[in-house]
């Protein structure tokens, strides 16, 4: 069993409002991944794999931060975030939940949307919160049982559900989660006999220096 280090990518296009026009890293999401990559190799952090979803934004999160790793990066699509955009617009024409316009109404909003997905009240949607819940499960626990440290790079909604695994968290806890976590930060798990425990939560030693305080970011 190993420990999975888990990486949200670097900042993404915040002012989309679609799954294709968010996927790809701004110019500070692309500096956010590269001085992660930094902070690895100072540390002397080595990883047997490296894994990343197939979303252009996981793609180029990893591609900076171009981790020691002995093997190329595995791309997985069950470590793709859930397609909030699509779920946000049906949520809003099936029920009348406005679409949020900054983040005040974002934290408002996705205990409601998850609320309503868990329940089954969100129709047409391209996968259930229970088929989102066990592929994250299956593979983290995948990821986990293999040879050597792993550094994943996924989507904070990912990361949540992971942390809702770990932690049995209910709904309101589990956005939450997700709403506290921030670009290009660094989640732990550690695989114990019972299971998988978190040892670290969004954790940015790459951006605690004061030279870098605006340089982090949510969305």
């Amino acid at each position: 069993m190993a420990f999975v280090t888990l990486v949200r990518h670097g900042q993404a296009n915040g002012s989309a409002r679609d799954e294709v026009g968010y996927d790809r890293l701004s110019e500070l999401g692309w500096q956010q991944a590269r001085w992660l990559g930094a902070h690895f190799r100072d540390a002397g952090e080595v990883f047997a794999r490296v894994y990343s979803g197939t979303l252009r934004r996981h793609v180029e999160t990893a591609e900076a931060i171009d981790a020691d790793c002995a093997g190329p990066v595995v791309q997985d699509a069950r470590l793709n975030e859930l397609e909030y955009f699509a779920m946000a617009q049906a949520f809003k024409d099936q029920h009348g939940e406005p679409m949020p316009g900054n983040r005040e109404e974002f934290v408002a909003h996705l205990p409601k949307l998850f609320t309503a997905w868990r329940e089954g009240r969100i129709e047409g949607v391209t996968e259930t919160f229970d088929a989102f819940e066990t592929r994250v499960g299956e593979a983290l626990r995948e990821i986990a049982e293999g040879q050597g440290r792993a550094l994943v790079v996924t989507s904070g909604g990912l990361i949540g559900m992971a942390m809702r695994i770990v932690l049995g968290l209910d709904m309101r806890a589990l956005a939450h989660m997700c709403l506290a976590i921030e670009n290009t930060s660094v989640h732990r798990l550690q695989p114990l006999p019972t299971g998988l425990a978190m040892t670290q939560f969004n954790a940015l030693p790459h951006l605690d220096l004061p030279a870098r305080a605006r340089m982090r970011s949510h969305l």
